[in-house]
């Protein structure tokens, strides 16, 4: 009884709501709204996992898993298995119903890893034979067909032909007699063929008056000599009638005959749906999967931004306020948490929240809470929330808490005395060691609507106790007797809800390890009360009081600023990761294109092997054909030097030593790492003026390199037979001199890549950047710009590239790039 009880108090039936319109089916939509909640944490685990997988297939199909066809078929089988007809839009039912699961079978069996859902379907029959019979003898409107049976296809022959003569003889009396019929017009009363004839002229066409107008005016007359056709047609509609209910009474023998299987395949289906249904709504709720926990293995119950699903539907549909989520995290000595704070500040809202929490785990649903989503599995979850006041039982808030309390008690001990049975049994023998029910319970103003003093003994007596005797117990007070609980057993929690002194109101935040302040007197004095007579209320409060929410108050900001630090510590380890997947992923481009580029070059070296060996085979052959003359020979030497040059690589330009910058010139600085532009010359001391972005700075001329490679000549006081013969310290080189060759452009360093795409262009410029021993010119055009961002976005980061610039307006201007090669 309890736990119906609590389940009202909770509103279980409107989240059960919620969740059917989620519902593919009308079985889905019922088995919803009457949500079962499990007796063991292995048919949670077992649902959750159903869940989990259809979530998972939803996501696979992208277009949803369909249930088209599927009805609810119950109760025509029940009809069926007690020997009653069944008309044909049920045996159409069957048929559709057959075939829709037989569709989501199939849909199932391409996903063999989804184990929990092909394991559900293993067993699962569809009888095509019966569905092809039904639809044999039934059409689309539920009417038996012609071809059911031989004899009902004649009857009907017949039919249409009695039908043809009744119409045809008819019509002959409307032309006879078109002064007497009031329109030209057949019709039916009943399943007699009438015409519609003028009351003053009744006697005009003798027969049976079937009808009469409204007005009196028109009289339906079957004439007598249609009589005897309509006779013969009314057999033969009996004959028709007979001979479908034979047709429909074989099939419903057909049914009957596997109705267990039928129901099996309901259920199957139900089970589905309601998999479907809460998939759909925890993605709706973005929620994530829970994993029950053991308390006794140490593990903390972890529920980080929970919300309560109600409210989030009422924020959603109904326009309500925004759902402020709360924090549970609750170690695993905890067993009883005291959460206090002012009124309207969310403390029965927490209480609610985790208490539907826990069922929507148990009932295979995800919880609305971030990952990860980690709570016991609570055999129990009683709670005492509200008023249960009544004027007819004559009981008060304090009575109705009481005897709410002692149904939960009672409760408990009959779950204890269960649960040693079963280890009794288990074991072989009781009481070997003592055990607490996995039961949470939820109190809401523990031990309020009586004398303060009593009533804070009995809210301490009460919570020993259910530490002694539940897994976890929550409850809401204002007395501050119950925050010292804590520190007298390490069983209690303390908690808060925040309250803003600013605005005079709650910010339904929950506070750990911090028991709420007492804001009566501060929201008296700040609302107008005399300044005396709040004075007046702290003598009589004394000094203690006021000490005590001034260590609160400054356990609550030092709270607060931790909280705001961790956040910017949370937002920094965000930007650092998504900085090294951004790093990853270039890298990881870079090394595909090398490793591509790698691949292609040794083709075609092998390529060139192979094409060279094949040249020299052929003047080999020939040499060897005949007596080789002193001519044969000098013609083979030619060819294979022309082989050779074909072939055979030009030797790499030695490096260029020995530079010396000029004003203007950019060079780098491999000590810094650093390209810069010369602002003045060597001076007599080797040093000179650079700038890189807006810093200038002096260096040395053997500090600087071309950005080409160059090193710069060495100094004139130094003979270069002398220094070639010391040993060189590190980081010196052999130096020698040679000027700056300006840059021209040809056609070998220009590379066109207009009308190309980015990727397509990205390895036309790797190609050129590595054959490359100079600047080169890159033609993009103007176009859309998209190109000329790729290529500089591509030089930007290419390794060999040093710097790039827009080409000079008799080169094209911004339509060409020069990339110069460090």
């Amino acid at each position: 009884m309890i736990q119906s009880e609590t389940l009202e108090l909770l509103e279980w039936s409107r989240l059960c709501q919620h969740l059917s319109t989620f519902a593919a089916t009308k079985l889905g939509t019922i088995a919803a709204r009457h949500l079962q909640i499990p007796a063991s944490q292995a048919q949670s685990e077992q649902l959750l996992a159903q869940t989990k997988e259809i979530y998972e297939l939803e996501n696979r199909l992208g277009t949803g898993l369909s249930f088209d066809g599927i009805q609810d078929i119950g109760d025509s089988l029940e009809r069926a298995e007690l020997q009653g007809i069944l008309q044909g839009d049920e045996l159409l039912a069957i048929a559709t119903t057959l075939a829709g699961t037989r569709n989501l079978r199939r849909v199932i069996d391409k996903h063999p890893d989804l184990t929990v859902l092909n394991d559900l379907i293993t067993d699962l029959r569809t009888y095509p034979e019966l569905e092809q019979e039904i639809h044999r003898c039934i059409d689309e409107r539920g009417q038996v067909t012609d071809r059911a049976s031989q004899k009902l296809g004649e009857i009907r022959t017949n039919l249409r032909q009695s039908r043809s003569q009744i119409t045809q003889k008819l019509q002959n009396i409307l032309q006879v007699k078109a002064n007497a019929v009031q329109e030209q017009i057949i019709t039916q009363r009943g399943d007699r063929f009438v015409i519609p004839v003028k009351a003053p002229q009744k006697d005009a066409i003798p027969g049976i008056v079937h009808d009469t107008s409204t007005s009196g005016a028109t009289l339906y007359v079957e004439p007598n000599s249609v009589v005897p056709m309509g006779n013969q047609l009314r057999q033969l509609l009996r004959r028709e009638q007979i001979e479908e209910e034979a047709i429909r009474r074989v099939l419903t023998e057909q049914v009957a005959a596997v109705k267990p299987d039928l129901e099996r395949l309901l259920a199957i289906v139900t089970t589905l749906d309601l998999a479907l249904a809460k998939a759909r709504y925890s993605l709706w709720l973005k929620a994530n999967p829970p994993r029950f926990i053991n308390r006794d293995e140490n593990e903390s119950i972890t529920l980080r931004k929970l919300r309560h699903p109600l409210l989030e539907w009422q924020h959603y549909h109904e326009q309500g306020h925004s759902v402020i989520p709360v924090d549970l995290l609750i170690q695993p000595q905890i067993r009883v948490v005291t959460i206090t704070g002012p009124n309207t500040g969310g403390k029965t809202v927490t209480l609610k929240t985790l208490a539907l929490a826990a069922l929507m785990a148990k009932v295979g649903l995800y919880v609305p809470a971030r990952e990860p989503v980690e709570l016991p599995w609570f055999d129990m979850v009683l709670a005492d929330i509200g008023d249960e006041q009544s004027l007819q039982q004559n009981l008060s808030t304090f009575s109705g808490h009481i005897r709410r309390i002692s149904r939960i008690l009672s409760a408990l001990d009959e779950d204890e005395e269960t649960e040693k049975a079963g280890e009794a049994r288990e074991a072989g023998e009781a009481g070997e060691e003592k055990t607490i029910p996995s039961s949470l319970i939820l109190l809401d103003e523990v031990g309020a609507g009586t004398d303060p003093v009593e009533g804070s003994a009995l809210a301490i007596s009460l919570l020993q106790y259910l530490a002694d005797h539940a897994l976890l117990t929550i409850a809401t007070t204002h007395f501050g007797e119950l925050k010292a609980l804590k520190y007298e057993d390490e069983r209690f929690e303390n908690a808060s809800v925040e309250f803003d002194e600013s605005t005079l109101s709650p910010t339904y935040r929950l506070l750990w390890g911090i028991p709420g302040r007492s804001n009566a007197l501060t929201i008296a004095q700040r609302l107008g009360l005399k300044l005396a007579v709040v004075e007046s209320a702290k003598t009589q409060l004394g000094g203690a009081t006021d000490e005590v929410n001034q260590v609160i108050a400054g356990l609550e900001a030092q709270r607060r600023r931790q909280e705001t630090k961790a956040e910017q510590a949370q937002d920094l380890l965000q930007q650092a990761e998504r900085l090294y997947k951004e790093v990853s992923e270039k890298a990881t481009a870079l090394q595909e294109r090398e490793r591509a580029l790698r691949v292609s070059q040794e083709v075609a070296v092998q390529q060139a092997i192979a094409q060279a060996k094949g040249e020299i085979a052929q003047v080999i052959r020939r040499l060897q054909q005949g007596k080789p003359t002193a001519q044969d020979a000098q013609s083979a030497t030619k060819a294979l030097g022309e082989i050779a040059d074909k072939f055979i690589p030009e030797p790499p330009p030695k490096q260029k030593v020995g530079f010396l910058p000029k004003v203007g010139d950019r060079i780098r600085i491999p000590k810094l790492g650093q390209t810069a532009e010369v602002l003045t010359a060597p001076d007599q001391d080797r040093e000179l003026t650079v700038r890189f972005g807006i810093m200038k700075m002096t260096v040395k001329l053997e500090d600087v390199e071309s950005l080409d490679g160059q090193k710069p000549e060495p100094s004139v006081k130094e003979p270069k037979s002398q220094r070639a013969e010391e040993p060189r310290s590190k980081g010196e080189s052999k130096i020698t001199t040679l000027t700056e060759t300006p840059a021209i452009r040809t056609s070998k360093n220009t590379v066109d890549i207009r009308g190309r795409r980015v990727p397509d262009a990205e390895i036309i410029l790797d190609k050129a950047i590595s054959e490359a021993t100079g600047p080169i010119w890159i033609i993009h055009g103007h176009g859309t710009g998209k190109l000329r961002q790729g290529v500089h976005a591509f030089l930007k980061q290419h390794p060999r590239v040093s710097r790039y610039e827009a080409g000079e307006q008799a080169d094209g201007g911004s339509g060409v790039t020069i990339a110069y090669i460090g």
